[in-house]
């Protein structure tokens, strides 16, 4: 997958209550930063790290909410590895933690405290790597010091106490608070189960309209679900085409009584996700019926370290995005529950 840039800008004559950030993802050489509609961003080397990553953190705001780790894991779990904190060479030298507000444990050192980070990031943001004596380990810093300062622009604090590059003399509250919260509410989150009458009047409903439909998946492998989605209305899923890990579905919202009628569900993004169209494929599509929440996965290859990850809600008319995740790095280092987040809801 390649590097997006996410960018949008609401006119300046709107109400400063409407006003929200717009989601951004960009790589730096080794270095991948991605910021939500909150502009809380999140860096991380990529590439052949060989399960060492160095993550930083931070929300927007006057306040310093950040957090650095290093962690030595990933999809494969360290086995006969030694304690990384003794270990961590800076260009071939040993690397000091200075500071002692760390957290260490064999495999993860973690700190929070903003005077800690900011020495820690003055330290290597010159280097070269960061590397394991006696492993093959590696966090490459090509990239950091641009990925660092594309934070301090997203977050506006360029010129600023606060910023981690380009410091300055304005104070921690000339720095933009992060932008309201969207929220969508859950509507009718106990819904009545389908009864049986209903389920197999819908599951016949489904077998037509797949009748109907065009799709390249082979009809015995084709699947009618479907879901109580209000105490009127149904969610149908039948799944349409299929690639070597990835499903596309097609969905409708339909009538829980007869005569039954339908209407397609459209899942389209309140963001440019640098895609021809803001309508999205629904890949891989479940129903979560605790959440109450229509969930895709596009996974970029089988082992499912990188794609994209979305959630849905209904509003009774139609499904709005409550979250939306990307990792477009395929380097093996976590699953979709941790993919960083461009899009997030109440």
């Amino acid at each position: 997958m390649r590097y997006r840039v996410f960018l949008l800008f609401l006119l300046g004559l709107l109400p400063i209550r409407l006003l929200w950030a717009a989601p951004a993802q960009q790589a730096f050489s080794d270095w991948q930063v991605t910021c939500n509609n909150q502009n809380f961003c999140v860096a991380r080397n990529t590439g052949e790290h060989h399960g060492l990553v160095m993550t930083l953190s931070r929300s927007a705001g006057a306040h310093t909410d950040a957090v650095l780790r290093i962690d030595l894991d990933g999809f494969t779990p360290p086995t006969g590895e030694a304690d990384i904190a003794p270990r961590l060479l800076l260009d071939g030298q040993p690397l000091t933690l200075t500071g002692e507000r760390w957290k260490i444990t064999p495999w993860h050192l973690m700190t929070d405290d903003a005077k800690t980070i900011t020495e820690f990031i003055q330290q290597v943001q010159e280097g070269k790597a960061i590397t394991l004596k006696k492993g093959h380990q590696v966090i490459s810093l090509a990239g950091l010091k641009a990925a660092l300062l594309f934070i301090d622009a997203q977050q506006k604090r360029k010129g600023s106490e606060t910023a981690w590059i380009e410091k300055g003399d304005e104070p921690p509250l000339s720095v933009p608070p992060a932008p309201a919260l969207k929220g969508v509410a859950v509507v009718n989150p106990t819904p009545t189960p389908l009864s049986r009458e209903e389920r197999n009047d819908l599951l016949d409903y489904g077998n037509w309209r797949m009748n109907g439909i065009r799709c390249s998946l082979d009809p015995l492998r084709r699947e009618v679900r479907v879901f109580a989605l209000t105490d009127d209305k149904a969610l149908m899923l039948i799944s349409c085409e299929a690639g070597a890990y990835n499903t596309i579905d097609l969905a409708w919202i339909v009538s829980r009584k007869k005569p039954l009628a339908s209407h397609a569900v459209r899942l389209r993004l309140p963001f440019n996700n640098g895609a021809e169209s803001n309508d999205m494929e629904l890949m891989n599509a479940v129903f979560d019926e605790k959440t109450r929440e229509l969930i895709t996965l596009a996974k970029g290859r089988g082992l499912t370290d990188c794609g994209i990850t979305t959630r849905w809600r209904f509003d009774g008319q139609r499904f709005r995005l409550v979250r939306y995740a990307e990792e477009p790095s395929c380097d093996g280092w976590h699953g979709p529950d941790a993919w960083p987040t461009l899009w997030i809801t109440r």
